[in-house]
């Protein structure tokens, strides 16, 4: 399934794309924000109210909004650029984190406030993981090179989740829990500004054949090829959000600590970031639409062999295991999103998959949360995965056609040349370097045959929460 070593782009040249590693760190810089502040609103909320029952309803609020309303914040980022869509709703969401911490910097905060607040500032939590993947689709049209900066970023972002509660553990030792909202706050405006004035993106505009396609009726064929991976996202979702609650159950069960479940869920980030980097490292000769339910099914089928282990370390390794799809998955399905969006909606395609996977992880822990009680556990790992495995057998049946141009042809945002810059050489430098690519593309390589539901010369081929 995977082509020759020979010749394939390594990550090092994906961060060596003139601006990428500029960019891809202040992305980075504002999305530490997302891995921090779940946790440090949680804490601050329950130490303001006293409540548990009013935490969970505020932390549900900030998560329904942040998650549901994402693919319109990013549909904004597609119809107006980054610049001017992101840096208004990293300055008020900014702005709302900042009055959260100071409601909850000492008990007595009443719950209505603290709830819509919460919900105001998810409402305007700024997309930065889709525009990312938007802009590393303008920084790296060749698609193997593509491929390795989607699957970077993905590596990348389980990093962002797990250390982020880490540095929450630090702050809550020498402050109030609130201080780490208020840190979140300045991450995300520190990092949103930094990406939006790097020269890869502060000079982009919208392409005009964003507002071709909305009148075109091009909405309702892209909205079916998004199924596909939407779909595969939501069920690896499901089967996440029950394996987090199922491993507590597991080791209450033979009467661990909550230390031990730590370092299972340690087990499940780090066998999905070697995955994914394997994953980035291979030039797959088979496409996106091919790869997706494989990955999927193999990570369902990991999760319910899972609950066959006897022990914990049985099961810290069985996770492991199970996590080593995880993040060649989810970038299968942001890579096919992009492939069968219109070029003018790719930031939305991304968020839409993100969507579906953050969805997924709050029905799946749900479920698992009422099922674990009525089921033994083995049984529900099995019916987590099995839900995987549905799915990847559902979008196994359909065949998405792209919905944009082939990479080259349109893009989600247009370049404008930069201070100084002659747009001529620009255009003369930018066709040079395509003809270079595809001349350069080994054949059966996917920079010559592409990554998508076909064969064509049309094809053109990215974590579970909000980024």
């Amino acid at each position: 399934m995977s082509a020759p070593a020979q010749g394939r782009p390594s990550y090092a040249a994906a961060l060596r794309v003139p601006y990428a590693r500029r960019t891809f760190g202040a992305a980075l810089l504002g999305r530490l924000s997302y891995g921090m502040v779940v946790l440090s609103l949680m804490l601050a909320v329950t130490r303001a109210t006293g409540s548990y029952a009013v935490a969970g309803t505020v932390m549900a609020l900030f998560g329904a909004t942040s998650v549901f309303l994402s693919p319109i914040r990013a549909g904004f980022v597609d119809r107006h650029g980054p610049r001017p869509a992101l840096l208004p709703m990293a300055l008020l969401y900014a702005a709302l984190l900042c009055a959260l911490a100071a409601a909850s910097w000492r008990p007595g905060a009443p719950a209505v406030l603290l709830g819509v607040l919460a919900a105001a500032a998810g409402a305007v939590t700024p997309p930065l993981g889709p525009a990312m993947r938007a802009i590393w689709r303008e920084l790296t049209p060749e698609q193997a090179l593509l491929q390795r900066a989607y699957s970077l970023d993905g590596v990348a972002e389980e990093v962002l989740f797990v250390s982020g509660p880490l540095v929450v553990g630090v702050l809550v030792q020498i402050a109030p829990p609130a201080a780490g909202v208020l840190v979140s706050a300045l991450l995300v405006g520190v990092g949103t500004f930094a990406f939006v004035m790097s020269p890869a993106v502060r000079d982009v505009r919208p392409a005009a054949v964003a507002e071709t396609s909305a009148r075109s009726g091009a909405r309702l064929p892209a909205a079916r090829a998004l199924l596909t991976p939407a779909l595969v996202a939501g069920g690896v979702g499901l089967s996440l959000g029950a394996v987090n609650l199922l491993v507590l159950a597991f080791a209450a069960a033979r009467h661990h600590g909550d230390d031990v479940v730590a370092w299972v869920l340690a087990a499940l980030s780090a066998g999905s970031a070697v995955g994914g980097l394997l994953n980035g490292a291979v030039n797959w000769r088979s496409g996106a639409r091919v790869r997706l339910p494989l990955l999927a099914a193999g990570f369902g089928l990991a999760v319910a062999a899972a609950g066959l282990a006897p022990g914990v370390w049985v099961l810290t390794g069985a996770v492991a295991c199970a996590g080593f799809f995880v993040a060649p998955a989810l970038t299968t399905a942001y890579l096919l999103a992009d492939e069968v969006a219109p070029p003018g909606r790719r930031t939305q395609a991304g968020a839409w998959v993100n969507t579906a996977v953050n969805a997924g992880i709050s029905g799946g822990t749900a479920a698992a949360g009422l099922l674990a009680a009525r089921l033994p556990l083995g049984a529900c790992f099995a019916l987590a995965g099995g839900v995987t495995v549905l799915a990847a057998v559902a979008c196994s049946r359909r065949n998405p056609k792209p919905a944009g141009p082939t990479i080259g042809e349109g893009s989600l945002f247009t370049q404008e040349p930069a201070d100084g810059e002659d747009p001529s050489a620009a255009s003369a430098a930018s066709a040079a370097s395509a003809a270079s690519a595809a001349s350069a593309a080994p054949p059966g390589s996917p920079c010559a045959q592409g990554t998508g539901p076909s064969s064509s010369a049309a094809e053109a081929p990215e974590s579970p929460r909000q980024s």
